[in-house]
C-alpha cells in the first residue's frame, strides 16, 4: 500500500499573471521546467563546478539520525572540506546533507550565476541558501518556521519531492512545539498499521531534474530524497496570509525557544513525550472520522 500522492502539475514556462492567478493565489504547487534557462547556473552549475569555486570550503554535514535532546536547534552532525564531501557524493550513496548553507555568501562568484525570477511574488532579497544530498539521502517531512512561499531550484541529477498541504496535518503525526512529522515514519514505504492515519492523506509528488523549479505555497510539508547525488536552492517570498504570518511569528519567537529551554530541562523525556503525544493527537482524529 502507497500513500494517496498525486502528480505535481508542470509546464515549461508561464507568465507571472498566470503563474500567481493559478498557483500563489490557490495556493497549489507546480513545477516549471525551463525558468532556469537564461541562467549562467543552467550550463554551469554541477558538482564538479562547485568542487572547484569552493572546495576549500569547510562545510557543515547532517544526517538521518533521530533528534537528540543534546543537539541544539539545527546543529551540524559533522564538518568536512566541500572537496572532500563531492568526492564522497560522487564515489557512492551517503546520507550525509548539507542543509540550509550560505555558500554565496563564502564564494561571492556563485552570486552571479543566478536571475532573481520576475515570477509575481516579491522575493526576499537575501542571498539564497543551498542545500546538498548524496545519492538515497533523505530530508525528513517537516515545513518551514516562517510558512514562506517557496521556489525549489534543483541542479545536478534527480530529487524526489513530496508535499502536503498544511490541511493534512491532522493524519501526518506531527511532533508537537515542532516543525516535523514522527521521524520513525518511512514515507519511501510507510507501514500503514503503526501509522494508519498516513493512509487518509492526501498529497503531492515529482521528480525534480537539472535546472527545474518546484513551487511550494505557504506551510506545504515537504519530504526530499536525492534519486542522485545533487544540489538545490531556494528563493522565499514571506507568507501572503495574516493567520500564516501570525504561526510564522509564533514559531520564530515563542515555540522555537520553548523547546530548546525544554530540551535543556526535560532531556530526552521531552522528545519521547512530544512523540508519543504526535501518535496521541493524530489517532485521536481517526476517532472522530
Amino acid at each position: 500500500m502507497k500513500l494517496n500522492l498525486v502528480e505535481i502539475p508542470r509546464v515549461k514556462s508561464i507568465s507571472k499573471e498566470d503563474f500567481y492567478n493559478n498557483y500563489v493565489k490557490k495556493q497549489r504547487p507546480v513545477v516549471i521546467e525551463q525558468l532556469t534557462k537564461d541562467w549562467p547556473a543552467y550550463e554551469k552549475w554541477k558538482l564538479e563546478y562547485i568542487k572547484e569555486v569552493a572546495g576549500d570550503k569547510t562545510v557543515p554535514l547532517y544526517d538521518d539520525r533521530p533528534v537528540s535532546h543534546k543537539d541544539g536547534f539545527n546543529e551540524a552532525h559533522a564538518k568536512m572540506k566541500m572537496s572532500d564531501y563531492i568526492d564522497l557524493m560522487l564515489k557512492e550513496p551517503t546520507n550525509y546533507r548539507i542543509f540550509l548553507y550560505n555558500l554565496m555568501k563564502e564564494v561571492p562568484v556563485l552570486q552571479n550565476d543566478f536571475k532573481w525570477p520576475n515570477i509575481g511574488l516579491r522575493l526576499v532579497k537575501q542571498l539564497p541558501m543551498l542545500f546538498f544530498g548524496g545519492e538515497n539521502s533523505k530530508v525528513f517531512m517537516h515545513f518551514d518556521i516562517d510558512y514562506s512561499n517557496i521556489l525549489h531550484f534543483h541542479f545536478h541529477g534527480k530529487k524526489q519531492c513530496i508535499l502536503f498541504a498544511p490541511e493534512q496535518s491532522k493524519y501526518l503525526y506531527k511532533v508537537p512545539h515542532s516543525l516535523i512529522s514522527r521521524e520513525d515514519i518511512d514515507f519511501d514505504n510507510p507501514d500503514f498499521d503503526k501509522f494508519p492515519a498516513l493512509q487518509y492523506a492526501e498529497g503531492f509528488v515529482c521528480n525534480l531534474n537539472h535546472g527545474e523549479m518546484l513551487y511550494m505555497p505557504e506551510g506545504y510539508w515537504h519530504y526530499m530524497k536525492y534519486v542522485t547525488p545533487g544540489f538545490s536552492m531556494s528563493l522565499r517570498a514571506f507568507p501572503r496570509k495574516l493567520g500564516n504570518l501570525a504561526k510564522a511569528s509564533y514559531n520564530v519567537f515563542i515555540m522555537r525557544h520553548f523547546d530548546v529551554l525544554m530540551r535543556k530541562w526535560k532531556g530526552q523525556d521531552w522528545i519521547d513525550y512530544k512523540n508519543e503525544k504526535a501518535i496521541e493527537n493524530t489517532h485521536k482524529v481517526l476517532n472522530v472520522n
